[in-house]
């Protein structure tokens, strides 16, 4: 690595906040009208700008309000969120960092979610919704929820981890007003006897998601309960479900709009294969598929009959090759949202950008990642195809092990209305592989021409040059993920003072120190969080940089021991910076310590 390039000292930047188009309406006009005004705003950032006009206005916002988010468990406190508002019936959390939908963060971590509970259950009697993402969940919380909340409707447990089958029995047997469970992607531990616990008068429920349970529900109780909810719309089975018994629900509930098949392994006779076709025929307004878990081909064609109507496709399980793809894609004239392994190939891509004009959103996932050469045939130009294809694309996740500017000029042309644009080179820093240049003026490109962008990931062949593009360009980016990327602190330094609106920002495995973090201090208290590991930040530099901005939480993780024990130009291994109004938190697993201002008796030479 050369000479770092130095890096300009940039004034404190004061954040700009909306509430400048909020303040040409008059705050003296009746409460009630104004009531009823914020019942139409949907944006929580416009809501939290709305409380500053004026003290008036902030009252009114604070006792109308009735949704609460919550981006970063830690950045605020279950008795500052009571004390806030008076009347809050929908609460989303969100809990561990993570990078790029990998979990890199140690066992034992935190983000528990019985606090929030407990005080919850306590100061709003009247909740109905609770979603929580990354949070661990005990069946003591599951418990409480059952016994406290009762108009409790919706519960969505993502990526959560913690609580067990006995938990959710209990949510069964009093919850009797649930109308969503959904426990996307989440740990859970138990028995399928759980599902009996919803009682024979139980008929509320509109959707189910129990894809990620290893255990086998009770078929019987599950039966009887699609049977006896009539408004059920969506249903996702784990792959214990036979085909067989997937019929028989299929048949109970042909008003689905969105279904989880389990497993397309087992042997069926020909009256039972018919038996397939014709219950999914039979569902008529059915929009979403995913599922298909060890896919038998020969029952391919039981879904030729709802391809047609259906707008979400997620075949990430199903170990489907491209000629048989081919077949269903061709008939999905209407999909907006596929996600799919690399199975697909260029060829299926290619049909997909012929056949699926209304195509919104894609997702390509690998099925080999480990695989050196894999026995597949996806590169850049599957995804050039759908992006001069399909006119509507916003949303992409790209998984491949080439890429080349050309392409990447390609896509920014004929895609300016890209908001999300995710591109995962397998191999870490690969080139061009036609020039061997860096693939910066492609990136470049896709920040410059998608002037809506708010969330990208970065890889491949990366320098500083990437990032002052970005930092030109990317106006409106809210997240940025890269890893193995840039040649100094510029890079960093691009980004930070470049991107006035972003949020979160996730870094692995870069030449980046603190010092860029320093200069940008004030940058870090208009972001979410910004997480790295593997990169050049020493401990001196968090402690300075926790002195300096007493507001932010700037922990440091390091499961070798105590900080104390290492000297201040050792690098370390994992950083999270956030911002919080409560201060350091009083969980912290031994490997986290928040460096606060008084472990922070170190001198730095940013001038270095």
């Amino acid at each position: 690595m050369g000479q770092e390039s130095p890096i300009p000292k940039t004034p404190l930047e004061k954040p700009i906040s909306k509430i400048q188009s909020f303040s040409s309406i008059s705050p003296n006009f009746p409460e009630e009208v104004l009531e009823h005004v914020l019942s139409f705003i949907e944006s929580h950032s416009d809501l939290n700008s709305i409380s500053l006009v004026c003290k008036s206005w902030y009252e009114i916002e604070r006792w109308s309000r009735r949704k609460i988010f919550i981006g970063n468990c830690y950045a605020v406190s279950p008795p500052i969120v009571i004390r806030r508002f008076r009347d809050i019936r929908s609460v989303t959390i969100k809990g561990k960092p993570h990078f790029a939908d990998f979990n890199l963060v140690p066992d034992g971590w935190g983000a528990h979610a019985y606090p929030w509970i407990q005080a919850f259950t306590e100061a709003f009697p009247m909740l109905e919704e609770l979603r929580m993402k990354r949070m661990v969940v005990t069946d003591d919380g599951l418990e409480l929820i059952g016994k406290k909340w009762k108009n409790f409707k919706v519960l969505v447990l993502c990526s959560c981890e913690g609580f067990t089958t006995d938990g959710l029995a209990f949510i069964a047997a009093n919850c009797r007003k649930l109308r969503t469970l959904d426990l996307c992607e989440s740990e859970v531990e138990g028995s399928g006897e759980w599902i009996r616990f919803f009682p024979d008068s139980y008929t509320a429920l509109e959707s189910l998601n129990v894809a990620c349970l290893t255990t086998e529900p009770w078929f019987n109780h599950l039966e009887g309960l699609v049977s006896r909810c009539t408004n059920l719309k969506s249903l996702r089975l784990n792959r214990t479900v036979s085909l067989e018994r997937l019929s028989t629900l299929l048949e109970k509930a042909p008003q689905l709009v969105d279904i989880g098949t389990g497993s397309f392994l087992s042997e069926l006779e020909t009256e039972a294969y018919d038996k397939l076709t014709k219950t999914f025929a039979g569902c008529k307004g059915l929009k979403g598929l995913s599922g298909l878990y060890d896919v038998v081909l020969n029952y391919l064609p039981a879904l030729y009959p709802v391809c047609s109507g259906l707008t979400s496709l997620n075949l990430s399980y199903a170990t489907i090759h491209s000629p048989d793809l081919i077949k269903v894609l061709s008939l999905c004239q209407n999909l907006q949202r596929l996600w799919v392994l690399d199975y697909i190939e260029d060829s299926g891509l290619e049909v997909l950008a012929e056949s699926c004009k209304d195509l919104r959103e894609l997702r390509v996932f690998p099925s080999e990642p480990y695989v050196e050469e894999p026995n597949v045939c996806l590169t850049e130009h599957g995804l050039v195809s759908v992006a001069m294809g399909c006119s509507k694309l916003q949303s992409v996740l790209y998984f491949c092990r080439q890429m080349t500017n050309e392409a990447l000029f390609t896509i920014a042309k004929n895609r300016p209305n890209l908001t999300r644009f995710r591109l995962c080179i397998i191999e870490p820093q690969c080139p061009d592989y036609l020039t061997s240049q860096p693939l910066d003026e492609g990136f470049g490109a896709i920040a410059e021409h998608c002037q809506d962008l708010c969330r990208l990931s970065l890889s491949g062949l990366l320098t500083d040059r990437v990032f002052h593009l970005i930092g030109t360009h990317a106006k409106k980016l809210e997240m940025l993920s890269l890893a193995f990327a840039g040649d100094s602190d510029l890079g960093l330094h691009y980004i930070l003072s470049g991107c006035k609106n972003l949020r979160k920002l996730e870094i692995r495995d870069c030449p980046f120190s603190g010092r860029a973090l320093m200069v940008n201090a004030a940058k870090l208290m208009t972001m979410r969080s910004l997480w790295m590991s593997s990169c050049q930040v020493n401990y001196g530099e968090c402690k300075l940089l926790g002195k300096k901005m007493p507001k932010l939480n700037v922990e440091v993780m390091d499961e070798r021991g105590h900080p104390v024990s290492r000297s201040d130009d050792c690098p370390v291994e994992k950083l999270y910076i956030y911002r919080s109004v409560v201060g350091p938190r009083s969980d912290s697993p031994d490997y986290v310590w928040t460096m606060s201002e008084e472990n922070t008796d170190v001198t730095v030479n940013l001038s270095q």
